[in-house]
């Protein structure tokens, strides 16, 4: 079995390779200097590829691919993500790169601001969904701390028509007709930071992240700005898991691909102190779908950490559980998060984390 591990950082993209279970090696930096804060690595072909939205600085965002697990990389001749002149938009970010698991040579990119892209050439190039830009509610959308961002796409496992996604600070939307249309699916979810009384909007929600099974797509985890939520419906109902947790605030959340039923999260002190519980990594695991929960920590520091996990860097599938720190640190599991190995330290601020075996 070999292992690939992409960390998207500030500054630079590094991948990291494991033959037989054995230590992971860091590969030299690719992008020196250039920010990643997307990443995903497609493994649908005869050859697996990885895919980079990056952020060329004076030049703007764009999208890169490899299919030699790093060593080249290509880049369309025209901009691969770029609104429509009718939008009068700019894009600011590509936040999220995600093969579709039912569509082949489909890619799903989520960008800032808010709007979903289509690409049916393997990730080259993108055209954007407009039934989500038009949508009537758009005009009252408002940006989160981070930004008018689209952070999260989560295609449907089995049928193209249905994909879903999440913005901040917007909520979680869905469409069961491919994206010509779309309605917003936060029920039951709060939203403790609005006034009494309108806690509960149908959208205004700062979702932080989602996650979904793909042998189970109707079950989502869903990691709010304040609240841990679990839908068995693809989010036309949430139910709220987050009361076996030190904090519910944070910002990742993975389910393991090999059990719908465990899920993950880093929780955080707060909205305002945004540093680990008690100012000590630890992750959160649930083997029961968020009835129970369960530190790990062993093989974390034991001294006081004060650096956060972003909402893309944390990951949870067949290669192992991996987590990147702001301060440059990536940490990996074999056994489900029961004990970590530090795998990389003094890299830039971590932005995204993904794992594939190839």
């Amino acid at each position: 079995m070999e292992a690939l591990l992409a960390i998207g950082t500030r500054k630079g993209l590094f991948l990291a390779r494991s033959s037989g279970g054995g230590p992971f090696e860091v590969d030299p930096v690719r992008f020196s200097t250039i920010g990643v804060p997307s990443v995903a690595i497609d493994t649908r072909g005869d050859v697996p590829r990885v895919l980079a939205g990056i952020e060329y600085g004076h030049f703007g965002p764009s999208v890169m691919w490899s299919d030699d697990l790093g060593r080249t990389w290509e880049e369309a001749k025209t901009p691969p993500i770029a609104f429509p002149e009718h939008t009068g938009a700019t894009l600011a970010r590509v936040w999220q790169l995600q093969p579709s698991p039912s569509e082949p040579g489909v890619v799903w990119a989520g960008a800032e601001p808010a709007s979903l892209w289509r690409s049916e050439d393997g990730g080259a190039t993108y055209r954007l969904v407009e039934g989500l830009w038009d949508h009537p509610t758009r005009p009252e959308w408002q940006p989160g701390g981070g930004g008018l961002c689209l952070h999260t796409v989560i295609p449907h496992a089995s049928d193209p028509r249905r994909i879903a996604v999440a913005a901040s600070a917007v909520g979680f939307f869905r469409s069961d007709d491919g994206g010509a249309s779309w309605e917003p699916a936060n029920h039951n979810i709060r939203a403790p930071f609005l006034p009494e009384g309108a806690q509960y909007p149908e959208f205004g929600q700062c979702v932080h992240k989602v996650a979904q099974h793909p042998a189970r797509p109707e079950r989502l985890f869903l990691q709010h700005h304040f609240g841990v939520y679990r839908s068995d419906d693809f989010g036309g109902t949430w139910t709220d898991i987050g009361a076996g947790l030190p904090s519910d605030f944070g910002f990742p959340i993975a389910v393991h691909s090999g059990d719908p039923d465990t899920v993950y999260v880093f929780p955080l002190h707060g909205d305002v102190d945004r540093t680990p519980v008690d100012h000590r990594y630890n992750v959160y695991r649930s083997d029961d779908a968020g009835a129970d929960w369960k530190g790990l920590s062993d093989g974390l520091p034991d001294e006081p950490v004060h650096s956060s996990v972003l909402r893309d860097a944390m990951v949870a599938g067949d290669a192992g559980v991996f987590f990147g720190t702001r301060d440059g640190e990536v940490y990996g599991s074999a056994d489900g998060g029961q004990t970590w190995t530090l795998i990389a330290r003094h890299l830039p601020d971590v932005l995204t984390v993904r794992a594939a075996v190839l």
